[in-house]
Protein backbone atom coordinates (compact mmCIF):
# COMPACT_ATOMS: atom_id res chain seq x y z
CA UNK A 1 0.00 0.00 0.00
CA UNK A 2 1.69 3.46 -0.80
CA UNK A 3 0.61 6.37 1.18
CA UNK A 4 -0.06 9.42 -1.46
CA UNK A 5 -0.23 13.03 -0.49
CA UNK A 6 -3.53 14.83 -2.28
CA UNK A 7 -4.10 18.63 -2.52
CA UNK A 8 -7.59 19.83 -1.84
CA UNK A 9 -9.39 21.76 -4.27
CA UNK A 10 -9.25 25.44 -4.54
CA UNK A 11 -12.38 27.10 -3.03
CA UNK A 12 -13.85 29.94 -5.34
CA UNK A 13 -12.60 33.41 -4.24
CA UNK A 14 -16.01 35.01 -4.11
CA UNK A 15 -18.26 32.11 -2.88
CA UNK A 16 -22.15 31.54 -3.62
CA UNK A 17 -24.57 33.79 -1.60
CA UNK A 18 -25.44 30.68 -0.43
CA UNK A 19 -22.71 28.62 0.68
CA UNK A 20 -20.63 31.79 1.56
CA UNK A 21 -20.15 35.89 2.85
CA UNK A 22 -22.40 37.91 1.33
CA UNK A 23 -21.51 38.98 -2.13
CA UNK A 24 -20.36 42.35 -3.06
CA UNK A 25 -21.72 45.36 -2.64
CA UNK A 26 -24.09 46.55 -5.89
CA UNK A 27 -21.98 49.72 -6.26
CA UNK A 28 -19.05 46.75 -7.55
CA UNK A 29 -21.75 44.68 -9.74
CA UNK A 30 -22.61 47.55 -13.03
CA UNK A 31 -24.28 45.03 -15.81
CA UNK A 32 -26.62 46.51 -17.75
CA UNK A 33 -30.51 45.17 -17.62
CA UNK A 34 -31.31 43.14 -20.92
CA UNK A 35 -34.86 42.92 -21.91
CA UNK A 36 -36.94 40.99 -24.03
CA UNK A 37 -39.87 40.60 -25.52
CA UNK A 38 -41.22 37.47 -27.18
CA UNK A 39 -44.77 37.31 -29.01
CA UNK A 40 -46.37 33.85 -28.48
CA UNK A 41 -44.72 33.57 -24.99
CA UNK A 42 -45.89 36.93 -23.66
CA UNK A 43 -43.37 39.66 -22.26
CA UNK A 44 -39.96 37.98 -21.02
CA UNK A 45 -37.10 40.18 -19.11
CA UNK A 46 -33.68 39.19 -18.54
CA UNK A 47 -31.67 40.33 -15.73
CA UNK A 48 -27.80 39.31 -15.77
CA UNK A 49 -26.77 38.39 -12.01
CA UNK A 50 -23.47 37.35 -10.57
CA UNK A 51 -22.83 35.37 -7.76
CA UNK A 52 -24.82 32.30 -8.86
CA UNK A 53 -22.52 29.58 -8.94
CA UNK A 54 -24.48 25.68 -7.91
CA UNK A 55 -27.81 24.93 -8.72
CA UNK A 56 -28.97 25.78 -4.84
CA UNK A 57 -28.04 29.28 -6.32
CA UNK A 58 -30.63 29.30 -9.12
CA UNK A 59 -33.23 27.10 -6.96
CA UNK A 60 -32.94 30.13 -4.33
CA UNK A 61 -33.65 32.60 -7.08
CA UNK A 62 -36.07 30.32 -8.78
CA UNK A 63 -38.20 29.97 -5.56
CA UNK A 64 -37.91 34.01 -4.82
CA UNK A 65 -39.02 35.18 -8.24
CA UNK A 66 -41.66 32.21 -9.01
CA UNK A 67 -43.45 33.49 -5.16
CA UNK A 68 -44.09 37.00 -7.57
CA UNK A 69 -47.48 37.67 -8.49
CA UNK A 70 -47.59 38.10 -12.43
CA UNK A 71 -44.67 35.68 -12.83
CA UNK A 72 -45.02 32.41 -15.71
CA UNK A 73 -41.86 31.28 -16.07
CA UNK A 74 -38.37 31.58 -14.50
CA UNK A 75 -35.69 30.07 -16.08
CA UNK A 76 -31.65 30.43 -15.34
CA UNK A 77 -29.01 30.59 -17.19
CA UNK A 78 -26.25 29.36 -14.36
CA UNK A 79 -22.67 30.42 -15.80
CA UNK A 80 -20.43 29.98 -12.55
CA UNK A 81 -17.75 32.54 -12.21
CA UNK A 82 -19.78 34.87 -14.41
CA UNK A 83 -22.51 36.43 -15.46
CA UNK A 84 -25.98 34.36 -14.98
CA UNK A 85 -28.90 35.41 -16.93
CA UNK A 86 -32.49 35.30 -14.98
CA UNK A 87 -35.06 35.16 -18.02
CA UNK A 88 -38.50 35.99 -16.21
CA UNK A 89 -41.77 35.46 -18.70
CA UNK A 90 -44.91 37.40 -17.57
CA UNK A 91 -45.65 40.48 -16.04
CA UNK A 92 -43.96 40.65 -12.96
CA UNK A 93 -42.18 44.25 -12.77
CA UNK A 94 -38.90 44.41 -12.81
CA UNK A 95 -38.33 46.03 -9.29
CA UNK A 96 -40.48 43.00 -7.84
CA UNK A 97 -37.95 40.43 -9.49
CA UNK A 98 -34.83 42.27 -8.79
CA UNK A 99 -36.15 42.44 -4.99
CA UNK A 100 -36.87 39.00 -5.08
CA UNK A 101 -33.12 38.38 -6.29
CA UNK A 102 -32.02 40.18 -3.62
CA UNK A 103 -34.23 38.62 -1.66
CA UNK A 104 -32.15 35.00 -2.23
CA UNK A 105 -28.62 37.03 -1.82
CA UNK A 106 -28.05 37.90 -5.12
CA UNK A 107 -27.73 41.48 -7.11
CA UNK A 108 -30.00 41.90 -10.69
CA UNK A 109 -27.89 44.67 -12.47
CA UNK A 110 -29.74 48.09 -12.61
CA UNK A 111 -29.05 50.04 -15.81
Amino acid sequence: MTLETRTSLPMVSTGCACCAPAPAPASEQTVPVAAAAEPSAGAAASYPVEGMTCGHCARSVTEEVTALEGVDEVRIDLVAGGTSTVTVHGTAAPEAVRAAVEAAGYTAATT
